[in-house]
């Protein structure tokens, strides 16, 4: 007690606000669980302790900015009795504000399901429908009076609490550098959420794996601040509209209602008995161009090549997006993220983290996920325990590797110690690695080198074939060393033979492959987007080269058809096995840094920039200029058609993929 009264009384009273604000948004948690929570569903300790976790962000988000304020000596209300008029007006007034956003997002949650976003805004294009439809619906006035009432009351406790510090006595005079920096350091903390390579995001909220979980942990700050950014990323229903009859003919939609804009497809199959298991292998910038599967001279993916000619292979394979949780995204939904900018992914967006996805109609399969770094970057871990049902997430702290670099434990370490995890599971499985060694800064371990031997190139001979670096040479040929020493010791185990194993790229790379491949496709950034993409189980697969064209984000359905699991899709994928299914061959791309969408065929690739209106029309097979005749300007036609409706339409589904 002593301790405490020794504390300066600034800080005896922000913290009591602190303390104060957070009790009030514990209270309406409570609240807000006994008025939507399902009946008989369980009380969550682990929700509410999540959400303490949140309410103590933004309280200690107004801790520091009292504390800053009150650095400056007229604003401090121990130095200026000015100050004390101040803070006795502006704390009820942002308690006041609190007690605004929790009601609106109360009502907001009630009619759609969601916790307070960035689209609710939007209802203020037509303010006075907003406000006649909120005022008949629901008790506006009631409730406003309530609020006036609990400020009101807390007008004369926030008034107490600042006499109360003021009028006790000073036991230690000295200024008290200490206690500043320590509480500044401990509301930091607060602010930054955890400990740990991120700090505590809304998508943490989601890995709790229940979605009534996740929105009673929220707190309507985090959800809408989160969301803000992202405003300017909604779909236009009425273009959606427009491009559904050509869209629903594409996807090869059964039920088609243009109304309703249904793209849900259905497939039925007989259930496989034997049930292989899925290791689908996400590999860090795994591009084609520098593969020797394109006959790059640096030879170097020697392993996997020869896996190409084992499996059924896919060499023009392409990405709808650049960088990895774009590509993650995509290959989990199904839908390329067309959302914001290169800084806005849709795994960062709280409206759209609720997907729905092929890998829950693997009934009977355990699912894995093993990653050798944090999953926390870009939201993915709340991405992907939110969506896929009773989802096994091994993280760096769940391998016994040490750590290498900022990306977590080194690739064969994980493709390893995955392997000795899948060898355990005593049912049919799903299990997706991802690998990071083939990222800057390069690491490879030193206990490697013995058996791996680098390489060393003349700078001019590594620009030639696409590479920056001796480093960045290594690291792509490092990374056919591990799926070779992984496949080895994968081949040991029992599970090997009823085991698809699936490798591609979560994106390609910029870079010169005009040794390998037309000029358009460096010039174009198709480099950045063409991936290998390999289907392999040698017991069970007949080898196969497919040079038709496909799209990451028709892994899913094809890994279902390959399971003859009968599964829903309401993605934009397409399953490469399936004979009924008449795959479109085109592809769409989008490059969100430099503002260009595109769709490529077999022959021709058309670009769209957004903002400036450019459009490039290229051939993918050769350096001679695209024929202009009525053939060739009636495929660009349609493929300039086909871009806008394609993009248009991901946009709309990313926001309209819930889970059922």
């Amino acid at each position: 007690m002593l301790l405490i009264k020794k504390m300066p009384r600034l800080l005896r009273w922000i913290s009591s606000v602190l303390l104060v604000f957070t009790g009030v948004m514990t209270l309406l948690r409570l609240v807000f669980y006994f008025n939507y929570n399902t009946p008989g569903k369980p009380f969550s300790g682990s929700a509410m302790l999540m959400g303490l976790r949140f309410d103590l962000k933004f309280a200690c988000i107004l801790a520091v900015t009292i504390l800053v304020l009150c650095s400056i000596p007229f604003i401090n209300p121990f130095k200026r009795t000015i100050a004390k008029k101040i803070w006795n007006l502006l704390l009820p007034t942002i308690f006041f504000i609190m007690l605004l956003f929790y009601a609106v997002d109360f009502y907001h949650y009630g009619y759609i399901q969601q916790r307070l976003n960035a689209s609710f805004l939007n209802y203020f294009n037509d303010a006075a429908i907003t406000i006649n439809m909120g005022v008949q619906t629901y008790p506006v006035f009631k409730v406003f009076f309530l609020m006036i009432v609990a400020t009101i009351v807390f007008i004369f406790l926030f008034r107490w609490l600042l006499l109360h510090y003021q009028t006790q006595a000073v036991i230690d005079k000295r200024k008290g550098i200490g206690w500043y920096v320590l509480f500044f350091l401990l509301f930091a903390l607060g602010i930054f959420g955890k400990l740990g390579q991120f700090n505590l995001r809304w998508s943490d909220a989601f890995t709790l794996s229940d979605n009534f979980k996740a929105n009673l942990a929220l707190n309507p700050f985090q959800s809408f601040f989160s969301s803000l950014r992202y405003r300017d990323t909604r779909p236009d229903i009425n273009k959606v509209k427009s491009y559904y009859p050509l869209m629903a003919d594409y996807l090869g939609v059964q039920q088609k209602d243009s109304a309703g804009l249904n793209f849900e497809r259905t497939y039925q199959f007989e259930p496989n008995a034997n049930k292989p298991n899925v290791v689908l292998v996400i590999c860090e910038s795994f591009c084609m161009f520098r593969s020797s599967m394109s006959g790059n001279p640096f030879n170097t993916t020697p392993y996997f090549n020869e896996l190409c000619k084992q499996g059924i292979f896919f060499d023009r394979c392409f990405t709808p997006a650049f960088p990895t949780a774009r590509g993650v995204w995509a290959t989990v939904t199904g839908i390329p993220d067309v959302l914001g900018d290169n800084n806005r992914t849709a795994s960062r967006s709280p409206e759209v983290v609720n997907q729905q996805t092929i890998i829950n109609d693997l009934e009977g399969y355990e699912k894995l996920y093993l990653i050798g770094g944090d999953p926390s970057w870009a939201n993915i871990k709340g991405m992907l325990l939110n969506n896929i049902d009773s989802l096994h997430l091994y993280s760096q702290g769940d391998f016994k590797a040490p750590k290498a670099d900022v990306w977590g434990i080194d690739d064969k370490s994980l493709l390893m110690e995955s392997n000795d995890i899948l060898a355990k599971q005593q049912r049919p499985f799903f299990a997706v690695i991802q690998t990071a060694d083939n990222h800057g800064p390069y690491t490879i371990p030193e206990k490697e080198l013995a058996f791996f031997k680098k390489v060393s190139y003349p700078k001019d001979s590594l620009l030639k074939y696409g590479f920056e670096s001796n480093e960045q040479l290594n690291a792509f040929r490092y990374t056919d060393y591990c799926f070779e020493k992984f496949m080895e010791a994968a081949k040991k185990e029992s599970y090997f033979n009823n085991t698809i194993f699936v490798f591609v790229g979560d994106h390609g790379l910029p870079g010169n492959s005009d040794a390998m491949y037309p000029k358009a496709w460096s010039n174009l950034s198709l480099t950045r987007v063409h991936v290998p993409l390999l289907f392999y189980a040698p017991a069970l697969l007949q080898p196969k080269k497919v040079h038709g064209i496909c799209s990451q984000v028709d892994i899913m359905p094809s890994i279902a058809t390959l399971l003859k699991t009968s599964y829903r899709n309401n993605s934009m994928g397409q399953s490469l096995f399936d004979e009924r299914v008449k795959h479109p061959q085109s592809v769409f791309t989008i490059d969100h840094e430099l503002r260009t969408i595109g769709m490529a065929n077999n022959d021709f690739y058309y670009l769209k920039n957004m903002k400036t209106g450019r459009v490039d029309f290229v051939s993918l097979l050769n350096n001679d200029p695209v024929p202009v005749n009525a053939g060739n300007d009636s495929i660009k036609k349609q493929l300039g058609i086909l871009t806008d409706a394609y993009y248009e339409t991901s946009k709309y589904l990313l926001y309209n993929n819930k889970r059922k």
